[in-house]
């Protein structure tokens, strides 16, 4: 079908005149004639024109009719991708072509559909052809379109026409100049100046929707001594490895970044749920911190700790919400690595927190402020002591007590680790010298300390000094020391055992738990994680079948067993009926100080009998919080004095009777609708509505907040959430329909629960 049969049906009336010309001959319709005899409404002429144009390439012809089909095309369009006319005509131009999302200019970012549907001029627009071609494919075909839609007398949609030009070559150069600027070139992933544009533009219009967005800033653990010990090209192998497990958890869920280094940012619109956030930051920590396959068959271990923050609850602009995730994810690290925080008002600037901890660190361990406490390793069969680990301790005099969790991360970021290793292995050393001979010390090593180089030569010189017998030094590493060269790796462990100390591994069967570590590495001893423990009474856990089946494997292995976390008789029954002989635990004994134990030995007891509660359950929260208790319009003040995922024991309301419907204000927008179950005095005991979700710090809270946006409309500002608990409008205006029901009483801190 020739542009100049097509056309003039197309461009004609029903009277066979052109759309324009007049509807009668009179003087107002002659048409003009220019000095070469020819009318600018000459048909036959402007489809010669066009033909001309199409021939050359200038363009090509296109038209829809009203129901969307393409009902023509240019001879030379059809050919360019690979088709004739009769091939593309007849079908739905929609099904034909599409515009891209990833388009470098923002305002491709409507559907082709949508835009054909609005029946609005098209200027410029970018277009795939997509029949039969997927956006996988590596050879596309991109066309910039121009039409305009055209309407009978009646203002009936008749379709469009238009015309069309390959930019194939110009295209796919745009595409490549705007992924150089806005993705990582290593990873793959999107870069910082992508995802701030992205959270930019998501915040922007979720903020008129009244719509949520999360933001996940993580960064990979241990991954600056990847690179010191394996060299960057293992480092950048971890993170192209990393970049690909972060985009298949998050899927189609969110944006995954890279910001720079090894932090990342992934961006989650329309989440806000805390408990999903949790297990998604969980599955992150748990598929990031798996082994990862380099070269030479080496592998390297790393983690990774994530900071949640969410809009509009912690901030409403893309600043405020960064700085929340970041100080999140600072929190996160300084509370041990491997676990993920959400963001509270009170957290602090971590980078000046850390570095403040650091410096106390430094001069705790040169004014002698740290210490060794000592918990026991019993024999199951007649409670003897056969061992005592060394826990460190650090009582200071602001923070008070700091867990070694806390402090070990940031002396490993320093040389301060290998002063405080030292330190360490000469105090139990000369600790232990006091003890039986056959009671023997196990002493913890970092990963960063045992791939000193000059490790062996202080243990060497520690033993040599102490005049401490080898055979009772047990070095206990976590399966993170393999991370490294292999043959100064098995260099070391030969030296060791060339100098007579015990090697045990810890934490067996909770990281990567490769059997090649056993087959490799001369080890001792196999310790069984505390976890298994934990849940080895629970029926419908495997802990106790993966007890035994530890147990076993190091007794093939001609290995000792020890089973820690034991804190109640039946927890013991279980692992002893599973084969273990050696267990450790706050059933027999918590850490001691030296004192103790040397009082111990002098009375003749260095057997301990185990004392503990008959069956194990699941930690139940004491809390000091002041909590806002709201029923009807009135708003009380009340302490939390428990609390479960299900419950929580209040004080301070008397006369509240079972089965009231509350409403539990925990602060920073944290509302619980519970019902009392017990009530007593000043105390009622309540049971949630909703179960409280894990806050990846220990403690628990909502998994949804009170939204800003609610509160904007109740007359308060929109910002991000206060701290403190919220009153409802009747109470602070005063102007309550009904009077309190209950009374409310002061409660002290020091008050008995």
């Amino acid at each position: 079908m020739s542009v100049r049969s097509i056309l003039s049906n197309l461009g004609n009336r029903p009277d066979g005149q052109p759309v324009g010309a007049p509807a009668n001959g009179n003087a107002k319709g002659k048409r003009r004639v220019n000095a070469h005899g020819l009318s600018a409404h000459d048909t036959a002429l402007r489809l010669q024109v066009i033909e001309d144009i199409e021939e050359a390439g200038i363009g090509w012809i296109w038209a829809s009719d009203a129901e969307g089909t393409l009902v023509y095309i240019t001879d030379a369009a059809a050919q360019s991708v690979g088709c004739t006319p009769e091939d593309l005509t007849g079908r739905k131009v929609v099904d034909l072509f599409e515009t891209d999302p990833d388009n470098p200019e923002s305002g491709n970012q409507r559907p082709f559909n949508f835009r054909l549907k609005a029946r609005n001029r098209l200027t410029g627009l970018t277009v795939r052809f997509a029949l039969n071609k997927s956006r996988r494919n590596a050879k596309q075909t991109w066309w910039t379109i121009t039409a305009h839609p055209k309407f009978d007398t009646e203002k009936n949609f008749l379709g469009y026409r238009g015309y069309a030009k390959d930019i194939t070559a110009r295209y796919e150069r745009e595409l490549i100049e705007s992924r150089l600027a806005e993705y990582d070139s290593l990873t793959g992933l999107a870069n910082r100046h992508y995802m701030n544009k992205r959270l930019d533009s998501i915040l922007a219009t979720y903020r008129q929707a009244e719509r949520s967005c999360a933001l996940m800033m993580l960064d990979l653990d241990k991954f600056k001594h990847v690179n010191d010990t394996l060299g960057h090209a293992a480092g950048d192998s971890v993170l192209v490895q990393a970049s690909e497990r972060l985009k298949a958890v998050v899927g189609n869920r969110g944006d995954v970044g890279r910001l720079g280094g090894d932090e990342f940012q992934i961006v989650l619109p329309d989440m806000d749920d805390r408990g999903t956030l949790g297990e998604l930051a969980e599955k992150i920590i748990a598929i990031v911190s798996q082994p990862y396959a380099l070269d030479n068959e080496k592998r390297a271990i790393i983690g990774t700790s994530v900071g949640i923050a969410i809009a509009p609850y912690d901030g409403l602009e893309r600043e405020d919400i960064s700085k929340a995730s970041d100080l999140a994810l600072y929190a996160a690290k300084n509370g041990g690595r491997g676990q993920f925080r959400f963001y509270a008002s009170d957290l602090k600037n971590e980078e000046q927190e850390r570095q403040a901890l650091l410096d106390d660190l430094r001069d705790a361990l040169a004014d002698g402020d740290l210490e060794l406490h000592y918990q026991p390793v019993v024999n199951v069969h007649d409670n003897t002591v056969v061992c005592m680990e060394a826990l460190l301790r650090w009582q200071h005099a602001e923070r008070g007590y700091v867990s070694p969790d806390v402090f070990i991360p940031v002396a490993e970021e320093s040389d301060l680790i290998n002063q405080i290793g030292e330190w360490a292995l000469r105090q139990a050393c000369k600790d232990a010298s006091q003890w039986p001979s056959t009671v023997y010390v196990a002493v913890n090593v970092s990963a960063v300390q045992f791939a000193n180089r000059d490790f062996p030569d202080v243990v060497s010189n520690v033993l040599t000094d102490s005049g401490f017998n080898p055979s009772r030094l047990e070095l206990e590493l976590t399966e993170s020391v393999f991370l490294g060269d292999s043959e100064s790796i098995d260099e070391t462990f030969k030296t060791l055992k060339h100098l007579g100390v015990r090697l045990a591994l810890d934490d067996f069967g909770t990281g990567y738990s490769s059997l090649s570590y056993l087959r490799s590495a001369p080890f001792d001893k196999i310790k069984v994680d505390r976890s298994f423990v934990e849940s080895c009474t629970e029926e419908q856990q495997n802990s106790a079948k993966i007890i035994a089946a530890i147990v076993g494997l190091s007794s093939a292995l001609s290995m000792e067993t020890t089973v820690e976390g034991v804190e109640a008789f039946d927890q013991l029954e279980v692992v002893r009926e599973k084969g273990a002989k050696l267990i450790q635990g706050w059933l027999f004994s918590k850490a001691m100080r030296q004192e103790v134990i040397l009082e111990r030995i002098a009375s003749g007891e260095f057997k301990i009998e185990p004392e503990g509660p008959e069956r194990h359950r699941r930690e139940r929260r004491s809390v000091f919080r002041k909590i806002g208790i709201i029923h009807n319009d009135h708003h009380y003040r009340a302490t939390m004095r428990d609390l479960s995922t299900n419950g929580s024991r209040i004080e301070g309301l008397i006369g509240v009777p079972v089965g009231t419907s509350l409403v539990l204000d925990m602060g920073a927008g944290q509302l619980v609708v519970c019902e009392v179950k017990r009530s007593t005095d000043n105390f009622i005991a309540v049971e949630f509505e909703t179960p409280l979700v894990t806050d990846g710090a220990g403690g628990l809270c909502t998994r949804h907040r009170v939204s800003p946006y609610a509160l904007a409309t109740a007359g308060m500002p929109l910002s991000a959430l206060p701290s403190g608990t919220i009153q409802p409008q009747a109470t602070l205006s005063g102007q309550t329909k009904n009077n309190p029901q209950f009374m409310e009483i002061q409660v002290g801190s020091n008050q008995a629960a």
